[in-house]
């Protein structure tokens, strides 16, 4: 984890997942991926009463949420988020080919 001038904490992904590992991943694993995947979902369910509420601070907080569990699921697949990503979405649209996208939806 590098710092910055604001003394915050700057994760790459890499280090996020590590970080998460290291945190929770026991209790992922003891969990298993099925019951890992109902938290997120649920998580996601949060994060829409949110957006329906308009209710920004929430909606900061069930977004991190999301991101974390997403994390824990990676780490219980050995995927890797950062080439994951770079894969599918490698700096244009997977669909269109385009940066910016150029799709209708």
């Amino acid at each position: 984890m590098s710092g910055c001038n604001s003394g915050d904490v700057i994760l790459e992904i890499k280090e996020f997942q590590q970080f998460m590992s290291d945190l929770y991943g026991h209790n992922d694993r003891r969990r298993g991926a099925t019951a890992t995947m109902l938290w997120l979902v649920e998580e996601v369910g949060e994060l829409a009463e949110a957006v329906r509420r308009h209710d920004t601070e929430n909606i900061r907080e069930e977004l991190a949420d999301c991101f974390a569990w997403v994390g824990a699921l990676a780490n219980l697949y050995n995927v890797d988020l950062e080439t994951a990503f770079l894969e599918k979405y490698p700096r244009a649209c997977p669909t269109c080919g385009k940066n910016p996208c150029v799709c209708t939806d």
